[in-house]
């Protein structure tokens, strides 16, 4: 029963993680330009951040939730500038041959920046609550053992997905020379930058 609820939140949260938007850019540019383990520490900030949200989903915790609802406004505005931002230092920097050297402050940035843009899409909540509902999963909710091991199973099927796509990046990452390394900066700051703009422009009070 626990190994079924598990493998539904890994299902919930490696299916939610897969359309590549600009989180997923962001990991693919990272690992290109910092190593694998750069960008694969990025994704596991959003796969934290689909964890917090499938938490207000299975256990139901209204105060939470009516929170980000009520707030919701703040929430996006916040998400569409930190992208805005994140997408034009994404364009104007520029890249070198050697990655620079990871260090602890250098991860821990890139897992706080990833949670941050994840979690301020309040929209992630309802897709976790539409989702759960629809494969059967809502039954879990109110029970805590159940809950737990369905949020676990969340944030793996997240992670697992940020793993297969940073791997699979970094086995061809010579292909690209600096010239490549250009282009992704191009094509992903120009990307993350039109979300943000979109996020703002779709704002509703």
């Amino acid at each position: 029963m626990l190994a079924t609820v598990l493998l539904k939140g890994a299902i919930i949260g490696f299916s939610l993680a897969v359309p590549i938007g600009p989180v997923g850019m962001m990991c693919i540019r990272r690992t290109l330009t910092h190593g694998h383990l750069r960008g694969f520490v990025s994704g596991l900030g959003a796969a934290t951040a689909d964890s917090v949200y499938a938490i207000v989903a299975a256990f139901g915790i209204t105060l939470i939730s009516n929170f980000i609802i009520e707030h919701e406004y703040s929430i996006r505005l916040v998400g569409g500038i930190l992208l805005i931002l994140l997408g034009l230092r994404t364009l104007l920097v520029h890249p070198v041959e050697k990655a620079p050297k990871n260090g602890l402050n250098g991860h821990a940035s890139a897992y706080v920046t990833m949670f941050l843009l994840t979690f301020t899409n309040p929209m992630t909540l309802f897709a976790f609550a539409v989702v759960f509902a629809g494969i059967g999963a809502s039954s879990a909710v109110g029970n805590t053992l159940t809950a737990g091991f369905l949020v676990a199973g969340v944030f793996l099927g997240s992670a697992l997905w940020f793993l297969i796509i940073t791997t699979a990046v970094h086995l061809y990452k010579d292909k690209f020379k600096l010239w490549g390394l250009k282009i992704v900066n191009i094509i992903a700051g120009s990307f993350v930058l039109l979300c943000g703009i979109v996020i703002l422009l779709t704002i509703q009070r």
